[in-house]
């Protein structure tokens, strides 16, 4: 996990990154959002789009609003519904009448612990976007990728014209993306890893975090790193005996920030129970052990 580059950040400033594609830089870092959420604008011409974007804050909508200017927006497209990416499509929509379109509400039926940005339960999209949906503009032509895992509504949106994909949090610029059990799900998660290995993306644009310039070298990283983690935690059962999640974390994840504890407890919990799907662990109220 690579620390922030140095200050100033390019806050609430419009970065050109590639001619079809500007990106908006929000003012929410954290240690889970890295130097904030970053919102991208695609298209050159008078109807754009705009990918993410990002929380509900009043600086952040008037920067893309200055940064839309006088064109019209075609589509407001979120990713999935963390508050850090799909709280501004409500007053974006309301100040330029464009739709909401993207991945499905998510209404969670617990309120468990949430080791990253919890959920947006006021989205509300006019279009939910299915895998291999596209919505369209002047110059540009965005096409939904469903990769659950991170989150079950997740997408992903490839820009077809540059071969450019929007990653969301699927995969991010800077860390592994976190998955939180019960609506994260380390299974799918590892098959959309799978699917964007098979595609053929030139460079991925992460919600958090800079471009990623070889996609296909960095996921397969990404699936190696999965794995390596699952064969920790059965090495580790094998060997200590019972354990529960949070005993997992110090030994698996040493120097680690303490910000980031829950989290990496969390991401252990998921493996756990794609193990425990996969007949390779079992568990007795919250201790784990081999099979």
């Amino acid at each position: 996990m690579a620390g922030p580059p140095p200050k100033p950040w390019p806050t609430g400033l419009t970065e050109q990154v590639e001619p079809l594609v500007r990106r908006v830089l929000a003012p929410n870092p954290s240690p889970y959002t890295y130097t904030g959420t970053q919102t991208y604008l695609v298209g050159t011409g008078e109807r754009i789009a705009v990918i993410d974007p990002g929380p509900d804050d009043p600086a952040h909508v008037t920067a893309l609003l200055a940064a839309i200017g006088e064109a019209s927006v075609a589509a407001i497209m979120c990713t999935h519904t963390h508050r850090d990416h799909s709280p501004a499509s409500r007053p974006l929509a309301a100040a330029t009448g464009a739709p909401i379109v993207g991945c499905a509400p998510l209404v969670l039926d617990d309120s468990g612990p949430r080791a990253d940005a919890s959920f947006d339960r006021d989205y509300a999209p006019d279009r939910v976007m299915e895998h291999g949906e596209a919505m369209t503009g002047p110059d540009w032509t965005l096409r939904a990728v469903h990769t659950p895992g991170h989150t079950s509504n997740h997408l992903c949106f490839a820009l077809e014209e540059s071969a450019a994909l929007f990653t969301g949090d699927h995969v991010m610029g800077w860390s592994t993306s976190v998955v939180v059990p019960p609506d994260g799900d380390m299974g799918q998660y590892m098959t959309s890893l799978d699917h964007l290995q098979a595609r053929q993306d030139r460079v991925y644009y992460p919600a958090h975090g800079p471009q990623i310039d070889n996609p296909r070298q960095l996921v397969r990283g990404m699936i190696g790193h999965r794995r390596q983690r699952e064969n920790q935690i059965v090495r580790l059962l094998t060997n200590e005996g019972p354990m529960r999640a949070a005993d997992f974390v110090p030994l698996m994840y040493k120097g680690l920030d303490p910000r980031l504890v829950g989290a990496a407890e969390m991401s252990v919990t998921a493996h756990l129970v794609d193990l425990e799907r996969r007949g390779m662990v079992a568990r007795s109220d919250d201790t784990w052990t081999a099979q």
